[in-house]
């Protein structure tokens, strides 16, 4: 029996998601968990599966336009379901097309981005079943009165980077102009160096000065070619800028910093990629100290609330992962039961995962404490902004030789900076040094990491 496919809230406080792609073509069949759709998220960009298998009847919206959870975005079939007039099965679920005013019902409309549709008066009718949201509208050409047709996104973006939608070649279904067709428009842009500003009139003495200022609802715009292009943000892009000023704001920061001495960490590393079936990274072993050291302190190993510090039972750790679309943290659960090589296997996948934006939303939740390795760029040392709610975040340099003393003599050994920022609600100063200390204890005696 035909039914509706709605928006799903892939997190749980989610109200609205931008449908990036359709994964299966109108009218095609379908087999039980393949992806239907592509979901843009504010953390990740996420297929979500069908419940079983089917038809793909009809496609209620087109890729680009943002969607309420809970909203009707396709039509769905039985496998080798007969299917006569689709208005009528429409009818039949409760819904019908419309076009207009009654595009969109109240209860369930898209997140109004974007200027209302053109819409023709229509005389006044009886009290009817709820409509069903038609493909996003579209909009009116400026010179032939042609319509062109875009998505919700796409015209926000346009307005945000400044261009005329009549400017633009629409590449999606019937010539829709979709949020690529923004971004290249927006990439191509010509630029030329900005013109040289005139020379100025020698100033008449015996007149007064008065001061200049600019309009102050003038928009300020670039010239054209000035030099440099804007980039429309990404709703990932927004939530990561949100969410870290939002930590660095309202989290009381406070930071420990840690020199440790990894010639035997290094030596161990050798010895097992000798034996292991997978081969361990230097981060890996560092994700496998982290939940050692949550075991030696347990008091680290906690997040905070507003009506409690909620302290956790199993080692749940993040790796911060740079993926095109931003900077992610996967969660490995239970590190501390995990073997090397499980760590190291665990670790691949959700990197591989957060790179190709196949990670689930359950995938980026959860965790107190997240690892930032940047000593593969060559970078010395740095403080890391706390991944909320998280209590903690550490921050890894490179490994490099240095003198040290060792006996009154010095030596070179090779030495490598950490930098725990901490959230001081949740951890107290001597808490936070304490896991440090177990921390670089760790490193420093590898063999405890395994036993």
């Amino acid at each position: 029996m035909a039914e509706l496919f709605r928006m799903p809230a892939v997190a749980a406080d989610d109200t609205a998601a931008v449908l990036s792609a359709w994964q299966v073509a109108e009218g095609a069949a379908f087999a039980a968990d393949d992806a239907l759709i592509s979901v843009e998220t504010d953390k990740a960009e996420v297929d979500v599966p069908a419940e079983r298998a089917g038809v793909l009847l009809k496609m209620l919206y087109e890729p680009g336009a943002e969607i309420e959870v809970g909203t009707p975005v396709a039509v769905l079939g039985a496998p080798d379901e007969p299917v006569g007039d689709l208005d009528a099965l429409l009818a039949e679920l409760g819904v019908a097309p419309a076009t207009g005013a009654d595009a969109v019902r109240p209860e369930r409309r898209t997140v109004p981005d974007a200027p209302a549709p053109h819409a023709v008066p229509q005389p006044p009718a009886a009290p009817a079943t709820p409509v069903l949201p038609v493909l996003p509208a579209a909009e009116a050409g400026p010179a032939t009165g042609a319509r062109l047709f875009s998505s919700p996104l796409a015209r926000r973006l346009a307005r945000e980077a400044g261009l005329e939608l009549a400017e633009l070649t629409g590449t999606g279904p019937g010539g829709r102009i979709v949020r690529r067709d923004v971004e290249a428009a927006v990439a191509a842009r010509p630029h030329r160096p900005e013109p040289a500003a005139p020379p100025r009139e020698p100033a008449d003495r015996s007149a007064p000065a008065a001061p200049v200022q600019a309009p102050a609802s003038a928009p300020v715009q670039a010239p054209a070619g000035a030099g440099y292009q804007d980039i429309p943000h990404t709703r990932m892009r927004r939530a990561i800028a949100a969410r870290l000023t939002e930590s660095k704001q309202h989290t009381p920061h406070f930071y420990l910093r840690a020199t440790c001495e990894v010639d035997e960490l290094l030596a161990f590393r050798q010895r097992i990629n000798a034996v292991s079936p997978v081969k361990v990274s230097l981060n890996d072993i560092l994700v496998k100290a982290a939940a050692l050291a949550h075991t030696a302190v347990p008091e680290m190993n906690a997040t905070w609330h507003a009506d409690a510090v909620r302290r956790y039972e199993s080692a749940d750790i993040s790796i911060a992962v740079a993926a095109d679309r931003g900077l992610l943290t996967p969660v490995l659960r239970g590190v501390e039961r995990m073997s090397l090589s499980a760590v190291a296997t665990a670790t691949r996948d959700r990197a591989q995962q957060a790179r190709s934006g196949t990670l689930r939303q359950a995938d980026l939740e959860g965790g107190s404490l997240t690892i930032s390795n940047l000593g593969m760029y060559g970078v010395e040392e740095f403080a890391a902004i706390i991944n909320p709610p998280q209590a903690a975040i550490l921050a890894v340099g490179a490994v490099r030789d240095e003198a040290v003393v060792r006996d009154g003599a010095l030596a070179a050994a090779k030495a490598m900076t950490v930098v725990l920022s901490v959230d001081h609600r949740p951890v107290d100063g001597a808490v936070a040094a304490r896991w440090l200390a177990a921390f670089t204890a760790a490193l420093a005696d590898p063999m405890r990491i395994v036993v």
